[in-house]
């Protein structure tokens, strides 16, 4: 009786390999980001506080404390106004113009052009997001610069537009923050995602007498969807956790309520506070925020990929 003798292709071997070699990472990355999730979760249906050992389990009261009370005026509905509204004026703005800044510095002819635009555009993502804040609300000070250009522009003299004092303008001072430190990186990554375009397509098009803006429209956006996918879905994720601008500038003396955003709420609840099992629940609910809105993203731009001139 002959043995069977079991036989392994070379894509398998590379596979086993490939899954050995990458496990130690699959490990780190679960540990470092699941753990926290589900013991916030754990935390979220405790009363567990900062200060004090001891905590009893109560179930859902955290979230149904959240969605009822006011919490000094504070409340998680505040916050998720104020979340909304920040990501409504920068995401949008933000992956639009960067994808024009992107396609307008493709179009430069010389090499040397386009990496000092790129390099202008992305200095202001290395830059660390509290330097960045603190730099723009001295900026936006009355007697700062940002007050002197309005002046100039709307043709005032020493008119203050109180960017810091007035709540609709000190949301848009933070947009404005947040568009100028993060569309120099999305821009790159447009960038990219057009560079990967095979140039014989455009010169077919260009053969069939297809103008730029019908190019743009019917090969450029349907061949970058998977990058505009992805910086539509980083961007958000971005917009909803924003913190270290909101910040510096409550620290700065600004007004926290029209800027309360969702993670500042948790960071005053849960550090300044000591209420670890409400800002635990808060988590969560940004989680899923975050979870919904991105699964959203993913479910609205299937299909849609064929390219037609």
């Amino acid at each position: 009786m002959k043995s069977k003798v079991k036989t392994y292709s070379i894509e398998r071997k590379q596979a086993r390999y490939g899954f050995a070699f990458t496990l130690p990472c699959l490990l780190f990355f679960a540990f470092f980001s699941f753990y926290p999730i589900i013991n916030a979760f754990i935390t979220s249906l405790t009363n567990r506080r900062a200060i004090g050992r001891t905590w009893e389990f109560i179930g859902f009261e955290n979230y149904a404390y959240l969605f009822t009370k006011e919490n000094g005026g504070f409340s998680l509905m505040n916050s998720l106004r104020a979340t909304g509204m920040f990501t409504l004026g920068c995401f949008i703005p933000m992956v639009v113009v960067s994808l024009l800044l992107a396609v307008l510095i493709m179009q430069l002819r010389k090499p040397g052009h386009k990496k000092f635009f790129e390099l202008s555009y992305y200095i202001p993502a290395v830059l660390s997001s509290v330097v960045a804040a603190t730099i723009w609300r001295i900026m936006f000070q009355p007697t700062g610069l940002i007050n002197q250009m309005s002046n100039f522009i709307m043709f005032t003299t020493g008119k203050d537009y109180k960017w810091l004092t007035d709540n609709g303008m000190l949301m848009a001072s933070t947009i404005i923050v947040y568009f100028w430190k993060y569309i120099g990186y999305f821009a790159i990554l447009f960038i990219t995602g057009l560079a990967s375009i095979p140039p014989t397509i455009y010169e077919a098009a260009i053969v069939d007498g297809s103008s730029r803006w019908h190019t743009f429209w019917k090969i450029t956006l349907p061949l970058l969807k998977p990058t505009v996918m992805l910086v539509s879905i980083m961007a958000m994720l971005q917009c909803l956790k924003t913190f270290s601008t909101q910040y510096m500038f409550v620290v700065g003396g600004t007004a926290r309520k029209p800027i309360d955003v969702i993670t500042m709420n948790i960071f005053y609840t849960g550090i300044r506070n000591g209420y670890l099992g409400r800002a635990s629940a808060m988590s969560i609910v940004l989680f899923f925020i975050m979870l919904f809105f991105t699964y959203f993203q993913f479910a609205t731009q299937k299909g849609g990929d064929d390219v037609e001139y």
